[in-house]
Parts: structure tokens; sequence; C-alpha cells
């Protein structure tokens, strides 16, 4: 096994890991071609009435926030059938991955949210941050957002494994 795993295997396990959950919950699957923006994975019910569509982060345990890498983007990017699946590889390729599925209005939110209250922050050196396209989705945002408890330490934990966030629920 190699020390550093390339990243774009890495995003392709991720990928593939989410169609075959999917898939093993009666979902219909498939992965979009490359280029295809903003989408990963295209999802249905087996009677093509509902649809959903997933953006794919993953990781490895590496770094020390935990996180995922986004950008600028990121923040913009809102549809209410449009999900993210971040997955966490965690250590070793024998671990099982965790995977919370997260609506992109509260990926979009929180990310502006962060960002803002970053570059409005001092720096380390005692001067202004400047602006970059970089993000950060954590699990606690609680260092640079205390006063949002909501988004402290195990915040993302209500989306694990939510695979249901991606049925439409029908009135009665």
């Amino acid at each position: 096994m190699p020390h550093k795993k390339p990243t774009t295997l890495t995003g392709a396990a991720g990928e593939y890991t989410i169609v075959a959950e999917l898939l093993k919950r009666g979902f219909i699957a498939s992965l979009m071609p490359d280029g295809v923006p903003n989408i990963d994975v295209l999802v249905t019910d087996v009677g093509g009435a509902q649809i959903a569509a997933l953006q794919v982060k993953t990781r490895w345990d590496i770094g020390s926030d935990g996180g995922w890498h986004m950008s600028a983007k990121h923040e913009k990017i809102v549809s209410e059938r449009l999900f993210y699946a971040f997955v966490d590889f965690h250590s070793r390729p024998e671990d099982q991955a965790t995977i919370f599925i997260i609506p992109s209005q509260i990926v979009a939110g929180i990310l502006k949210r962060d960002h803002q209250a970053w570059v409005n922050a001092i720096g380390p050196s005692g001067k202004p941050r400047k602006d970059s396209n970089m993000r950060r989705m954590r699990p606690d945002f609680s260092n640079i957002l205390p006063h949002e408890k909501e988004f402290s330490l195990g915040w993302m934990n209500q989306y694990k494994e939510a695979w249901e966030l991606l049925e439409l629920k029908t009135i009665e």
C-alpha cells in the first residue's frame, strides 16, 4: 500500500462507495461522466419518480481539522435536491467508511459564514487575512464560529448515514 494515496483514486473510491451504498438501499444510482459540474452521482427510485443529485467529497485521516477540501464555488451551489456525501475513509483501507449526507443549503451556508469569520479575524502574524478560494467543511466549526453552537463538535452526526434525506416525502 503506497504511503500517499493519489487524490484521484481517493475521489473515485468515495464516489463508488456512495453508489454501492445507494444500490444496497434500493436506490438507482449512477456516476456522472467526468466534467459534469456540481454532480458526481445521480440518484432516483426504481420508478424514476424521485430524483436527487450528490456531490461526493472524500478524505483520509490526514490533517488536523478532520475536514474536507472545498472552494468558494461551494458557497453558491444550492438546490433543493442537491446533497453532499462526505466520505471519511479514516486511516486504513480496511476501516469502515463514515458517510454524512448533508443538504447543499446547509453546506453553502456554513461554508460562507465560516469563511467570512475567518477573513474578518486577524491572522497569526497580527495582520489582516487575505481572501482565498479555499474552504473547509469541518466536523467542528467552534474555533471560528464560537457563537454558533449548532456547528460545534459532533454537529455532523445528525447527518450520519442520513440516506432518507434523498427520498421525496409525499403528502397524503
